[in-house]
């Protein structure tokens, strides 16, 4: 079983930036990928970024470059860096993870409120 741990949630002004963190745990850990997704109010979950175990990343079609997915396979962690934050980025934000049998594991989420 994995456990995953986000941080770095929280409030920030539009066109301020924060960065979120994910640390996987548990026994004999071998992930194929990790990422994060992202649920506001009234709307379904969505793809934000994932990476893979060999560095290929992947981002929602509304990043256009505005976040920045990075992993740490040794470490078992994955940060995602968010710029030029807007209101509609506002939502709960979930780490995800998958091994090498294709399960899936997600956070509990952590909360961005982008807002004035």
């Amino acid at each position: 079983q994995v456990q995953l741990e986000e941080s770095g949630g929280g409030l920030v002004q539009p066109g301020g930036s924060l960065r979120l963190s994910c640390a996987a745990s548990g026994s004999n850990i071998r992930l194929n990928a990790m990422g994060w997704y992202r649920q506001a109010p009234g709307k379904q979950r969505e793809l934000v970024a994932i990476v893979t175990r060999d560095g290929i990343t992947n981002y929602g079609g509304f990043v256009k470059g505005q976040f920045t997915i990075s992993g740490d396979n040794a470490a078992n962690t994955v940060n995602l860096e968010m710029n030029n934050l807007k209101p509609d980025d506002t939502a709960v934000y979930y780490c995800h993870a998958r091994n090498r049998f294709a399960t899936v594991f997600w956070g509990q989420g952590t909360q961005v409120i982008v807002s004035s």
